[in-house]
């Protein structure tokens, strides 16, 4: 196959298609520029940054598109019901960095509950603050709400069952057998307020967003919040409100509603931890979304 890929990819993993007999073209288009060009490949691999929406698709259309991947857990910035619509497939790679939001989701949780992203600040404007940050509180023995336990959500579960948390979760769906004296499956209302953390590993929402101001006014007094699933399941005003009156503690953030982040008393605020949308980007889990990749090209028909 001819094989685009718009936003980077594992080089071993390049290396490896090419070795199998497939043109590869690392080469990132504008928005107005990508349905044309994809006109001329058989396949197209994206990240976030990337946008294949209707207006790509059509502009794409009676080319040689068949195979749209995202390199990646959401489809989100995919047309995906159009592009199968135009018989064009579309497949993601969920399995592959798991590991790596689930970890960057716990960091988030020791930083906002030591003060690890704020201490250092001051720490590197010369500000020694030792009384200020001296009263931190431990993850052990508290409990952690995981609002959608999926592959991400369940690998963090064990990871903080492992650390002496027990486990809260909600989801619309519920795995068998994973349930135990430390983890159980609850409704959305006592996840809210029984959880002293919180962490969101929903995909992107329509409508409203789920962390809204109703649903923040559920949750405990000085709870701590993360989020590393998308930026517009959260209203960031409501967030912002929840952190300057002290019902949130703190929180943790890798999403945000539009990306690069515009909302700065939100980027600014003493009590965030935040990153760039860097859940993913790890170089083991980058590798393993490469071979998932190999793999679903050397698997698509045709």
């Amino acid at each position: 196959m001819k094989i685009l890929v718009t936003d980077g990819m594992d080089a071993e993993a390049l290396a490896l298609l090419r070795q199998k007999g497939h043109e590869v073209v690392e080469q990132f288009y504008e928005p107005e520029q990508l349905g044309q060009a994809l006109r001329d490949f058989d396949a197209v691999v994206v990240r976030s940054a990337t946008k294949v929406r209707a207006a790509q698709l059509d502009a794409a259309r009676g080319g040689r598109l068949r195979l749209i991947v995202r390199a990646g857990v959401g489809v989100d910035n995919i047309d995906v019901a159009h592009a199968e619509e135009l018989g064009i497939t579309v497949k993601n790679t969920p399995r592959a960095s798991s590991h790596a939001v689930a970890e960057l989701a716990l960091g988030h949780m020791f930083s906002c509950a030591r003060y690890i992203s704020a201490a250092g600040y001051t720490m590197r404007q010369g500000r020694w603050e030792k009384k200020a940050y001296g009263k931190g509180v431990e993850l052990h023995g508290k409990t952690l709400g995981i609002i959608g336990y999926g592959r991400i959500g369940q690998t963090l579960g064990r990871l903080a069952q492992a650390l002496g948390m027990n486990v809260l979760a909600y989801d619309i769906y519920r795995v068998e057998g994973v349930e135990c004296e430390t983890m159980r499956y609850v409704e959305l209302d006592e996840l809210l307020s029984n959880s002293d953390f919180i962490s969101l590993h929903t995909p992107a929402m329509d409508g409203k967003p789920l962390i809204n101001r109703e649903n923040i006014g559920k949750m405990k007094d000085g709870v701590i919040f993360i989020n590393t699933s998308r930026g517009n399941n959260v209203d960031e005003e409501a967030l912002l409100e929840g952190l300057e009156s002290g019902k949130i503690r703190a929180a943790g953030l890798d999403v945000y509603a539009q990306e690069p982040p515009r909302c700065e008393a939100l980027l600014q605020h003493p009590n965030v931890s935040c990153t760039p949308h860097i859940g993913a980007a790890t170089r083991e889990a980058q590798h393993r979304i490469g071979m998932e990749i190999v793999d679903i090209m050397e698997s698509f028909p045709g």
